[in-house]
């Protein structure tokens, strides 16, 4: 059945689904009960201080109307008003599907890969899941991060190490081995002791809270590099989870030309904002902001770090090819090191296994030393971009497929808001309101023509995506960069404002609802507590007023962020 036809059917029947439909644990249970109460007459009202607009955060092109398990894949109505439901179906396969050697479309996986589907990372389409143990499985989310610090071990800031992909790999094809060899990663979750800040671990009405942060070490025997990180000086680690990836077309839609206000106004505030983004002497963009792609410009928006200015560029195009090591049109080559070449080369596992095989493409003219030339030359990014001598990549997902792909992760949806109608649930908002969070949190949006940037293989084909056009959005972000100073803290320091719409329905799509960059926190008490971990952090101050709120504020807060 059509998405949007289910979601109509959802509407029509108030939402009054039985929990027997799906199969839940009793928390989920109690979050189904809680997103399924009888606001449907309400929904398209203004009721309290909620506009009748904010029952819709994507927009009229770009909410599902969907509140149950599995609203996080349906499509945005754009997606069908504008004809694109057929490649949207087609585009959500290469998402859902594992990546193998040989069964097209979905081949091509490796040599060395990060996970074998984007699904994995994704589980349910909503944000990672915490786990204790690093294995490149379904469900993992995580993505590590392996760099040189530069003010000691403890420091989240410094270049990524170079032996290594930057989304470093811990699993390969046959005969290879994997980068990194995940099972020596150790991870450890630690509970915190006390908070930087002076902040008690319990609310002064004697509520207590706990929150918890990972440490992660990579010992120089897991690394299959020549050198090894370790040889470039002192190594540290992070773990960075996968964003979720509902909405993100409406956010591709807000204009740079919005983002930089937001950037004016707050550079006018006199909040410290990312050098790399922001030059404050000039008050406009720092040259490194700017993405130029095919000769056009945009604002770095997308990841944690800002390190994409376009969706059909970013993050999730990024990752069906360096993910899985998928080639395509415009990256007709491998993402690898030159260090993992040159030790697969040196590896005798790796050239008996070869030698063995006269059909491989590494087999060259059979001796040793021409397969060690040859699974250099084939595996090291200096020369499989550029030399045609040892092959000839073709590349594995066609155009029209990748088109497909990036319709359906344009036309993701935005599920309504919930329980605007609650009284409690204004009053969350209010505080929300009072105490601060919505500076950082900015509700309200507004996209514009949405002239969105695409890559010249779909322009040149006139393959064209789904728009948003002149809608109002409420995603909860400023699009701004600041810096928490947690414990164990992002790599950078610096870190997006995460959008918060749709994050109330995680429980009951993916059955888990962990927070923040690296999912330490289990809950939102433990989230909005971590942004109180330093006095430097740039929302101690909203999070000291809300250590400081009586119980039913606080437990209006939290409701507040489920609905939304």
């Amino acid at each position: 059945m059509n998405k949007f036809l289910r979601q109509t059917i959802y509407l029509t029947l108030g939402f009054l689904l039985s929990a027997s439909l799906v199969s839940c644990t009793d928390d989920d249970n109690e979050a189904l009960k809680e997103i399924t109460t009888e606001d449907v007459d309400f929904v398209g009202k203004a009721v309290g201080n909620f506009l009748a607009e904010e029952w819709y955060p994507g927009g009229q092109l770009g909410t599902t109307m969907n509140v149950v398990a599995g609203c996080y894949e349906d499509e945005t109505p754009a997606v069908t008003q504008q004809n694109f439901t057929e490649a949207f179906n087609r585009g959500e396969q290469f998402f859902e599907r594992s990546t193998n050697e040989f069964q097209v479309p979905f081949n091509g996986l490796g040599p060395a890969a990060v996970r074998k589907g984007c699904l994995d990372c994704h589980p349910a389409y909503g944000h990672g899941k915490r786990v204790s143990q690093y294995t490149a499985t379904w469900g993992n989310g995580y993505l590590l991060v392996v760099y040189h610090p530069v003010d000691g071990l403890n420091s989240d800031d410094g270049p990524y190490v170079s032996e290594v992909t930057g989304m470093p790999q811990t699993i390969a094809t046959s005969p290879f081995l994997a980068p990194i060899d995940e099972k020596q990663i150790q991870l450890d979750w630690k509970t915190l002791d006390k908070m930087e800040s002076g902040l008690a671990m319990q609310f002064p009405d004697g509520e207590k809270y706990e929150l918890i942060y990972p440490e992660l070490y990579i010992p120089k025997s897991a690394f299959n590099t020549t050198p090894t990180p370790y040889e470039s000086g002192a190594v540290a680690f992070r773990l960075e989870s996968t964003i979720g990836i509902i909405g993100t077309g409406l956010i591709d839609a807000i204009p740079d030309d919005s983002i930089k206000l937001q950037y004016q106004r707050e550079a006018a505030a006199g909040i410290e904002l990312n050098p790399a983004m922001w030059d404050k002497a000039k008050n406009d963009w720092a040259p490194s902001a700017m993405y130029t792609a095919n000769g056009v410009n945009r604002i770095k928006k997308f990841t944690y770090a800002c390190t994409r200015g376009s969706l059909q560029d970013g993050a999730g195009a990024n990752a069906i090819w360096n993910i899985t090591n998928v080639s395509r049109s415009d990256r007709p080559y491998l993402y690898t090191t030159d260090a993992w070449a040159t030790r697969m080369s040196e590896t005798p596992s790796v050239i008996s296994a070869i030698k063995a095989d006269p059909t491989s493409p590494y087999y060259a003219d059979g001796s040793d030393e021409g397969i060690k030339a040859a699974v250099r030359g084939l595996l090291s990014p200096k020369t499989n971009q550029f030399d045609n001598e040892w092959h000839n990549f073709t590349p594995e997902m066609s155009d029209e497929n990748f088109w497909a792909f990036m319709v359906w992760h344009r036309g993701l949806a935005i599920p309504r808001a919930r329980n605007l109608n609650d009284p409690e649930v204004q009053r969350g908002k209010q505080v929300f309101n009072e105490i601060g969070c919505a500076y950082c949190h900015r509700p309200k949006w507004q996209t514009d023509k949405d002239n969105y940037w695409s890559p010249t293989m779909l322009t040149s084909k006139n393959l064209n995506l789904p728009r948003y056009q002149n809608q109002t959005i409420y995603p909860y972000t400023d699009m701004v960069q600041h810096r928490l100073y947690m414990k164990n803290g992002i790599h950078g320091s610096w870190c997006r404002t995460t959008p918060l719409w749709g994050r109330g329905l995680s429980l009951v799509n993916t059955g888990a609802e962990d927070r923040l960059h690296d999912c330490r926190a289990r809950n939102e008490i433990e989230a909005i507590m971590w942004h109180g971990y330093s006095k430097k952090s740039d929302a101690y101050a909203s999070t000291e007023k809300f250590y400081n709120l009586p119980k039913k504020d606080r437990d209006a807060v939290v409701k507040f962020l489920r609905s939304i």
